[in-house]
């Protein structure tokens, strides 16, 4: 197998809860990403899901523990080396509506981390811009607009376009689909499923939702309270899950039959109730 793209070793985070208390999000936790690979991030609010990609991103500061990227230790940069770090590491985020700035045309959003690329004139970097709207699907005159003219499954388009103009080695997409339909879900993903294939892109996919995390990832990691309790192929996971809280999870996904909604009910109080035992 190749040599990881981004090794996370050993990470803690700590918030101070004052009087002394401190609430741990991340437990000592360490994954790998390989160049090319999705790897899902699943698990429900509170279990550190989204601290561990802020570190990553370095929006968050580690207590403990190492990010690597390519041989180098990103945990704790400085302002200038993330800048720049920015035209391989990437990020979409959950909220379409709040990603993206109102006063400012689409276009100038998209432009933003070209204009350091003294190699682009203009030109080059308006002809970067038409063929990565026509990617995601976007109309031709997207660039001239605003995003308060766009629906919210458009503007997460636009906000995957930005994400990959750059060329970026690295994606993290921190619970990307889930504040859309489900028909503009599918869309979405199905998408980030052809740019990560034909760009070779490495992404860090999390959501709470481990059938979404199943359609777009090679592995699975799954989070609870801060540690991780199981990984293993995307397949494997969402077919044979061996942790009591991953088949929580599973059993907690809705389905359109009703009957089945209340078997999977009852699937998902076994599976609380083996985990509460567990401990």
């Amino acid at each position: 197998m190749s040599t990881p793209l981004l090794q996370v070793q050993d990470l803690r985070v700590d918030f101070p809860q004052g009087k002394g208390k401190v609430f741990q999000a991340l437990k000592g936790v360490s994954l790998e990403i390989h160049p090319g690979e999705t790897v899902g991030l699943v698990g429900e609010s509170g279990s550190g899901k989204t601290t561990l990609g802020r570190v990553i991103l370095g929006m968050t500061e580690a207590s403990a523990g190492r990010v690597v990227f390519d041989g180098e230790d990103i945990t704790r940069l400085s302002r200038a080396r993330r800048r720049t770090l920015g035209r391989d590491i990437q990020v979409v985020f959950q909220d379409p509506y709040g990603s993206l700035n109102p006063a400012r045309t689409i276009g100038d959003t998209l432009a933003e981390p070209l204009l350091n690329d003294k190699r682009l004139s203009r030109q080059d970097i308006a002809q970067r811009i038409a063929e990565v709207l026509q990617r995601v699907g976007m109309p031709s005159d997207t660039a001239g607009r605003y995003p308060g003219q766009f629906s919210g499954g458009q503007r997460q388009r636009i906000a995957i376009a930005r994400a990959v103009i750059a060329k970026p080695r690295l994606i993290v997409c921190d619970e990307p689909v889930s504040a859309l339909d489900l028909s503009v879900q599918a869309q979405v993903l199905n998408l980030l499923k052809e740019l990560q294939h034909s760009m070779g892109l490495a992404m860090l996919f999390i959501s709470h939702d481990l059938t979404v995390v199943r359609h777009v990832s090679h592995r699975t990691v799954v989070l609870y309270r801060g540690d991780i309790v199981e990984q293993g192929l995307a397949a494997q996971v969402h077919e044979q899950p061996q942790h009591p809280y991953t088949r929580a999870l599973l059993a907690a996904a809705p389905v359109p039959d009703p009957l089945l909604q209340r078997a999977r009910r009852a699937q998902f109080d076994l599976a609380r109730q083996a985990l509460a035992a567990a401990g």
